[in-house]
């Protein structure tokens, strides 16, 4: 299918010849005392993790974009009844993101089915930014999360082993501090999908992992992107498919797939968003 002048056009930019251009990351400096707490099983490598290393690389090495901002470090915690529903007064520093019964979230305490895990952090949006939508990412959180940000109530989500997003744009004040708050609840014992997470951990049982426990992270998009890449090799036809999923169900957006080896262009294709390109 050929472009039209007059249709906008999304370069889709394959697993091919995605770079990583820059990183920002919003923990560079920590001047709070933190250490992990003491396992009964530590590993050589637990003494390198530190509030600026938390998880450092770019959560999505698929569909890499050259702005965004790492929110892994420190964020102030605390844990109340689960019927508690504002902000209470923080407590302490926890490391995310590791769960908060881990040695290294710094915390390292059981969870029960009665409590709620909160927390919260400040950052500030590059300038550069503006004039672009806004996404918070979470690579996971165990289990039941409710998200604020500068107070407003931006979502929900619910489920421990996958990722979910959230637009805050219309939320951000864009000067100055802006504050997450974070909520999170885990039965664990519950119905929900767990492995072989116990709050008595024997046998084949381990130890529970609640709350965040996957890179958070922000990123500016247009406000026409590509939100997915589902890239599928057919060897017998020498082809690949390419789906290209817009954040749009226009039938005016198209996609360029491109790919390269070793920066020479082997191919290329030009079609329609949210379709198989071949």
């Amino acid at each position: 299918m050929n472009a039209q002048p007059s249709v906008r056009c999304l370069n889709c930019f394959c697993g091919f010849f995605l770079v990583l251009a820059s990183l920002a990351s919003a923990s560079a400096t920590e001047s709070v005392d933190w250490h992990a707490a003491k396992a009964p099983l530590m590993t050589r490598w637990a003494a390198d993790v530190s509030p600026t290393n938390a998880l450092p690389d770019y959560p999505r090495p698929q569909l890499v974009r050259p702005d965004w901002l790492n929110l892994n470090g420190l964020w102030d915690y605390a844990i109340t009844p689960d019927l508690t529903n504002v902000p209470p007064v923080f407590v302490g520093k926890i490391l995310v993101p590791f769960p908060v019964e881990s040695a290294l979230s710094g915390v390292m305490t059981n969870f029960d089915e009665h409590s709620k895990l909160w927390y919260q952090r400040n950052f500030s949006v590059p300038t550069a930014w503006r004039g672009r939508r806004v996404r918070l990412h979470f690579g996971a959180a165990d289990w039941r999360c409710q998200v604020w940000v500068n107070g407003h109530e931006i979502g929900r989500h619910q489920g421990g082993y996958d990722a979910f997003t959230f637009d805050i744009t219309d939320a951000l004040r864009w000067k100055g501090a802006e504050e997450i708050t974070v909520s999170v609840t885990d039965p664990t014992e519950g119905d929900q999908p767990r492995g072989k997470q116990s709050r008595k951990p024997e046998g084949i049982f381990y130890t529970a992992t609640s709350g965040i426990w996957q890179t958070v992270w922000l990123e500016p998009v247009p406000e026409v992107c590509v939100d997915r890449l589902k890239i599928t090799p057919d060897v017998d036809a020498k082809a690949l498919h390419v789906w290209a999923a817009a954040n749009t169900f226009s039938d005016s957006i198209q996609v360029k797939a491109v790919a390269s080896v070793a920066s020479k262009e082997i191919a290329s294709v030009t079609g329609l968003a949210n379709a198989d390109l071949v």
